[in-house]
């Protein structure tokens, strides 16, 4: 049972009542992420995350963590591209803690300009980290070169450049703007009370302000990017060769998502997947192969990875092109069709055994359908896919024109051997 209140300043308050469990998931969440930040502020959302937990008015960073740690729970946050959450879990007799902390946290952090400056060389070791593992690195690259000029393109952690020009006002201004009422969703799951939890919540965060400061429309809303297409090689020495191939796909609430769904899955989507079978399992030219999709509200891409050998580049990108000819001419047999049926409707089920996916999957569906969606809705909208869907998704995103390659690790100068067409 999913239930809804909207608090008198604009909060929603949405939870699923698990009677069964004995966690408690509870999440601040706020539509605010690194999308909406102007060039010169990239990363600054990360970074307020970060400084959330470094101390309020009542408790220092110390005590925050063990106050948590005393029951057992997990306190957390992470910043995405279209939202950021502060996150709990905890044994249902603990909630009225997780509550206290989490608003306090939202609310009264101080900002103390200490842990602003050891939480910066934090940060700035993250971005080095990244940038040290090239299969996660290359998609970073490929953001950048699929969204250029963009704030969808741009990591999420921000650039050392960025995070060193922040100063103490900057966070303070930028939660004044962005961190609205209208924007924040208190999502729960677990063995909770939603009148309970709606009470509690009304207490702690009525007293935010409804009335949103004067400020510049926020980046990112509104203005979708210009998608690129093209092969972009980026050189480091590395052993392997990490590639990203990117098409123009569909956006989050899109009436074809359950075809993508499947369209993906068929294509990279797990080890039975044509390309996990064909490029590693058939050839070995790879250890790690797959595909996934991105979408945001706007916009979305359907992607694979592959990391190989230089000398197998040309063969692997040939490879995943040639699969993708296959999909876009219509080569799906109904069996196939119906396994990855299954596989995607077990696949979530599973998902969605534990409080905090749960409380994650009805944030999400707040935040880009504006109401909650069931899991026999969602199994509904799979089943429902033809074939014929399926193939007319796969021609239509399946283009050369929307097409984008990201190439990082030992490529030089030298001219691939392929060209990007299906």
């Amino acid at each position: 049972m999913f239930t809804k209140t909207v608090l008198d300043n604009g909060i929603r308050v949405l939870s699923k009542e698990m009677p069964d469990t004995r966690s408690v998931s509870l999440g601040i969440w706020v539509e605010n992420g690194s999308r909406h930040e102007l060039r010169h502020q990239n990363g600054i959302s990360h970074f307020i995350e970060h400084l959330f937990f470094k101390g309020t008015e009542q408790r220092t960073a110390a005590r925050i963590a063990e106050e948590m740690d005393a029951v057992g729970g997990v306190l957390n946050a992470f910043t995405a591209k279209e939202y950021t959450c502060y996150y709990a879990k905890v044994l249902d007799e603990n909630l009225p803690l997780a509550i206290d902390l989490l608003t306090d946290i939202f609310l009264h952090s101080v900002f103390n300009r200490q842990e602003i400056e050891r939480e910066r060389s934090v940060i700035l070791q993250e971005i080095s980290q990244a940038e040290d593992t090239p299969d996660d690195y290359v998609h970073d690259l490929f953001s950048l070169d699929f969204f250029q000029g963009h704030p969808l393109g741009r990591p999420i952690c921000g650039e050392a450049a960025t995070v060193l020009n922040f100063h103490r006002e900057d966070f303070l201004q930028f939660v004044h703007e962005r961190y609205l009422p209208g924007r924040v969703i208190v999502a729960a799951a677990g063995h909770l009370r939603h009148s309970d939890l709606g009470r509690a919540m009304e207490e702690k965060l009525a007293a935010q302000s409804s009335v949103p400061s004067p400020l510049s429309p926020v980046p990112g809303n509104g203005d979708s990017p210009t998608l690129q297409s093209g092969i972009f090689q980026h050189a480091k020495p590395l052993e392997q060769v990490h590639l990203c191939l990117g098409v123009a796909g569909i956006h989050q609430a899109h009436p074809m998502r359950y075809a993508a769904y499947i369209l993906n899955t068929i294509l990279g989507g797990g080890m039975s997947s044509r390309l996990f079978q064909e490029i590693r399992e058939k050839r070995g030219r790879a250890y790690s192969v797959y595909s996934f999709l991105s979408a945001y509200k706007d916009v979305g891409y359907l992607g694979v990875y592959a990391g190989t050998s230089p000398e197998w580049v040309e063969e692997v990108v040939d490879l995943i092109l040639q699969e993708m000819r296959r999909l876009a001419a219509g080569g799906i047999g109904e069996e196939e069709l119906e396994r990855t049926k299954n596989q995607l409707i077990g696949s979530m089920i599973l998902g969605l055994e534990t409080s905090d996916s749960w409380m994650s999957h009805i944030a999400k569906n707040e935040v880009y359908f504006g109401r909650a969606i069931s899991p026999e809705d969602i199994s509904r909208g799979i089943r429902s896919v033809s074939r014929s869907d399926i193939v007319e998704l796969a021609s239509t995103i399946l283009r050369p024109e929307g097409m984008a390659l990201t190439l990082l690790g030992d490529v030089g100068k030298r001219k691939l051997a392929f060209s990007l067409s299906v």
